[in-house]
């Protein structure tokens, strides 16, 4: 990966994160949270889309993925934590 792809795959990481974060609890984590919780989301937005047999392309795709996968992630971080 090159300098471009990685500052692309940083910056939606960050967005998705920040979405996520504002449909789910009302607010961001701020620059460095909203990228981790992105790319993790990322990773599992991938893998749950690739079950369902889901193909997301292009960049709306990514952010889309990322952002239902740091949702995800999100929700099930709020139920370990109530427990």
């Amino acid at each position: 990966m090159d300098i471009t792809g990685l500052i692309v795959f940083l910056a939606i990481g960050a967005a998705a994160g920040w979405l996520a974060g504002t449909l789910m609890k009302g607010g961001g984590f701020g620059l460095l949270g909203n990228i981790v919780v992105g790319v993790i989301g990322a990773t599992l937005g991938g893998f749950v889309f690739g079950l369902l047999g889901i193909s997301a392309g292009g960049l709306i795709g990514s952010i889309v993925t990322a952002t239902v996968g740091a949702a995800l992630l999100l929700f099930v971080v709020g139920i370990i934590k109530k427990a």
